[in-house]
């Protein structure tokens, strides 16, 4: 008993998984199509049952009249043949053509709704950093699933909820169409299977409706049977995605890599590690196919049998007279219609099991998004309570909108939990220029990134000014044209060609100023110090009040890191900021008047390091 209420309940949180997936679009604001949409679809199925009814009841007459040369008859059933058939053929393009409506139409907002929550309060970020936060023994798909973060949210959103989509609408129409088909056709064959009548121990029995039952007997033990053979397809079918999509992740690495790749001569390297991926890939889908090979086997032979079932058991009526061919083909008839309806399990099993899998991917996707974009609104709410603007940072309270940068006990930790930072108390005033320093890993980015209120494992409070821009250690430049990379995240209509060109002069640039409108990938056309020069040209373009850069000039030659570093410095003097730097050179050291230096704390000290002001 205990085994079947898990069967039960596991099968009622997966309902309620699909239920949860599924429910907000059908109340979205495009509620309205989504209904109207679903509400035809069904009827059209249900015209579709109606229409194999009739053309049931058409068998009969049809072959009646074959087995009694009704001519007459003939051509009349084959012109009521020909309308039928038509009618069927219309009912069934619209609904396919509608069926594929909807679901392009929910996959696009489905597509929406989640690119616009992953994109949303820094969620793609902290999903990414909770990563580092995750067993090595946490796996999807294990009984440890639910902890363990989604891999591949690219996949997640371009592939899972395509096939959601997909498979929830043409199963669920299955489904329907089913049940349908087999209230309407069970009727008819109990009608024509008669009673089986027999004599046991003495006494005589009679069966009515005997073919209803043998359909039900016979369907009822292909499911129990499909399922104990098919049932590992749903693990295999979650890996099989994932799998795939780590084979394409990683790719795309080398793609975008693929310089430093070949300076390195790693092709060796990276073909082992793909050829690993795709080993892992292929391993799983042969198990896959092998599952499904045995399925493939049963299905086969339950649905040949089923072929000639009903003939078998209706032979011995038909032979002594009882009924007509027209009776035995419409009996046949029925019969493959109540089995193919009782059969629905058997014959989308594998699918059902594709739909668990991706079903199961999605619900992990959605936990986590979840909960990262809900820490991040109540974070925003928090201090939105206590200024005008303000930006989540996890536990710590980050207020924007003053003219000073200030901390309060402000704690920095890893991922892993390790604290490299406790409480610090920073301030810097406009007209202020501050260099960051201290050895590797001793959280000098870290900071940034909490300042810039983007990092989720920190406490306490920080006051930063409303008119920043970061510069980070590996900028990024969207493909497409170079004025969309220059103005990016703004939109390029928000500065002339007069603007765009004097700062890429002013970066140093001056050999892209005809080369606005080129579209490229730029974060790989550029070297690297072209991509730091851009980096401080957008910074000059949108001419913030405080600059914060981190290694923004390590790519340089030390003459053009002067002459960014003056111009980056006199621009944060001129509106009112300052500058704060991260770097180890001593040519920038030079243009700073403050210096932030982190050390090695001793042992037992609360962090790994302390900060000390010079």
């Amino acid at each position: 008993m205990t085994v079947v209420q898990d069967k039960l309940g596991s099968f009622k949180l997966f309902a309620r998984k699909v239920w949860a997936l599924s429910l907000p679009y059908f109340q979205s604001e495009d509620k309205w199509k989504a209904r109207g949409l679903l509400v035809a679809i069904v009827a059209l199925n249900l015209a579709a049952v109606y229409m194999l009814v009739l053309l049931n009841d058409w068998n009969r007459l049809f072959y009646d009249a074959l087995q009694n040369k009704d001519e007459a008859v003939f051509w009349r059933e084959l012109g009521r043949f020909t309308y039928l058939a038509f009618a069927f053929i219309l009912i069934a393009v619209y609904r396919f053509y509608l069926t594929q409506l909807l679901e392009i139409r929910w996959r696009a907002w489905m597509t929406g709704h989640y690119l616009k929550r992953w994109l949303s309060n820094h969620a793609f970020y902290r999903l990414e950093l909770a990563r580092y936060t995750q067993p090595a023994t946490a796996q999807e798909g294990q009984p440890g699933a639910p902890q363990a973060m989604p891999d591949n949210p690219d996949q997640r959103i371009q592939e899972d909820l395509n096939l959601f989509t997909s498979y929830t609408v043409s199963l669920s129409m299955g489904l329907l169409n089913a049940v349908v088909t087999l209230l309407s056709f069970v009727g008819i064959l109990w009608s024509l299977s008669g009673a089986f009548a027999f004599t046991l121990g003495g006494t005589s029995y009679s069966i009515p409706g005997f073919m209803v039952w043998m359909a039900v007997l016979y369907c009822v033990a292909g499911s129990v049977i499909t399922h104990y053979i098919g049932r590992p397809q749903i693990r295999l079918n979650f890996l099989q995605q994932r799998y795939e999509a780590d084979f394409r992740h990683h790719m795309v690495r080398v793609r975008e890599y693929s310089e430093a790749i070949a300076l390195d001569k790693g092709e060796a390297v990276e073909r082992g590690h793909l050829d690993t991926r795709f080993s892992t890939l292929l391993g799983n889908y042969l198990a896959l196919i092998k599952k499904q090979k045995s399925l493939v086997w049963f299905t086969n032979f339950f649905g040949q049998a089923a072929t000639v079932f009903p003939f078998i058991i209706s032979a011995p009526r038909f032979f002594s007279g009882a009924i007509q061919l027209g009776e035995l083909m419409q009996i046949a008839s029925a019969f493959g219609r109540v089995q193919d309806s009782l059969s629905w399990f058997v014959d989308n099993y594998s699918t059902l099991a594709a739909w668990r899998a991706t079903t199961d991917r999605l619900t992990n996707f959605e936990e986590h998004i979840a909960t990262h974009t809900q820490e991040g609104q109540a974070r925003a709410a928090v201090n939105a309570g206590t200024s005008k603007a303000a930006t989540d940072a996890g536990a710590a309270t980050v207020i924007v909108g003053a003219d000073r940068l200030q901390t309060v006990d402000l704690s920095l930790s890893l991922p892993t939990g390790e604290v490299l930072l406790s409480g610090l108390a920073l301030r810097a005033q406009p007209g202020d220029s501050v260099l960051l320093n201290g050895p590797s890993g001793s959280g000098k980015s870290t900071l940034f990134r909490a300042l810039a209120g983007i990092w989720p494992f920190a406490q306490g409070r920080a006051v930063v000014p409303h008119s920043t821009m970061f510069i980070p250690q590996r900028p990024y430049f969207p493909d497409g044209s170079l004025r969309d990379a220059l103005a990016y995240p703004q939109p390029v209509e928000t500065y002339n060609d007069a603007e765009l060109k004097q700062a890429l002069n002013d970066a140093l640039l001056p050999q892209l100023t005809e080369r606005l409108d080129d579209r490229d990938a730029w974060s790989q056309k550029l070297s690297g110090g072209e991509q730091q020069r851009l980096a401080i040209a957008r910074v000059l373009l949108k001419k913030p009040q405080w600059i914060f850069a981190d290694e923004a000039t390590s790519a340089l030659d030390e003459a053009a890191e002067k002459t960014l570093y003056a111009r980056l410095l006199a621009q944060t003097q001129q509106a009112g900021g300052a500058l704060v730097s991260i770097a180890h050179r001593p040519t920038v050291a030079a243009f700073h008047s403050q210096r932030w230096e982190l050390e090695k704390a001793p042992e037992g000290a609360d962090a790994a390091y302390a900060l000390t002001v010079r």
